[in-house]
């Protein structure tokens, strides 16, 4: 049975092994996480035990089976069976009912995920979501990343336009111009949170800002009309 030995990490249950779950587990055991895995395909099981030593083969996911792996001990427990609807709903509601602090289930549909979301779980798509951020990045040039935290705001992660080399936060003025607040900058592996309104932009600044998608669209519009504009001087 799973128990969480380090009470000062995040202990994660992960249910199903598909792409999601296996890329979900990888990437959360970089941060050197306590993760138990489940799944019944005993070959995706094997393989997750490179990552882990808490990966169990269970070929039925009801309440009793689940307690047994001792997954009502993590902290989190993240749905990733998105493909089975029915499957998906009855793990979402017996992790719910085992008191689970956060609960995490996929959805593939919002018919899916607004049954999940009625169970008590933190509902996220996947699929959808790296949609949209890949569209964000093919629209507006130089945007590396981008998480939609609501409607309204949104973080993207871009690199410095040319025509702001050179010049102070304070005189490229992105507040009341484009609706954005820088959050960091990178530069070289180097983070800086506190940016001042007399911080000069340099070459290789990577922006880490929060707005709207209008904004950040406005932005990089911009950028490449200066930028344009410059090339041609």
């Amino acid at each position: 049975m799973f128990g969480k030995q380090k009470p000062e990490k995040t202990s994660y249950g992960i249910v199903g092994l598909g792409r999601f779950g296996t890329a979900l587990a990888c990437e959360l055991a970089k941060t050197d996480a306590e993760i138990l895995a489940l799944d019944r395909d005993e070959e995706k099981v094997r393989e997750m035990r490179e990552v882990t030593e808490h990966a169990i083969v269970v070929h039925s996911l009801d309440k009793k089976t689940l307690m047994e792996t001792g997954i009502q001990n993590c902290d989190v427990a993240i749905v990733c069976i998105g493909e089975h609807m029915e499957s998906s709903i009855l793990t979402t509601l017996n992790l719910v009912s085992l008191g689970i602090p956060l609960v995490v289930a996929k959805a593939t549909s919002p018919e899916h995920g607004e049954i999940l979301s009625r169970l008590g779980a933190e509902v996220v798509y996947p699929e959808r979501d790296m949609g949209i951020r890949l569209a964000q990045r093919l629209e507006t040039a130089g945007v590396l990343d981008f998480i939609q935290l609501s409607q309204k705001i949104n973080i993207s992660k871009l690199l410095v336009p040319d025509s702001f080399i050179g010049h102070t936060v304070l005189e490229i003025n992105l507040r009341p111009r484009f609706g954005l607040n820088i959050i960091a900058i990178e530069n070289n592996n180097d983070v800086l949170e506190n940016v001042k309104p007399d911080y000069v932009f340099r070459d290789g600044d990577i922006l880490i800002v929060s707005g709207s998608r209008d904004g950040v669209i406005k932005l990089s519009e911009w950028a490449i009309k200066a930028d344009h504009s410059r090339k041609n001087i």
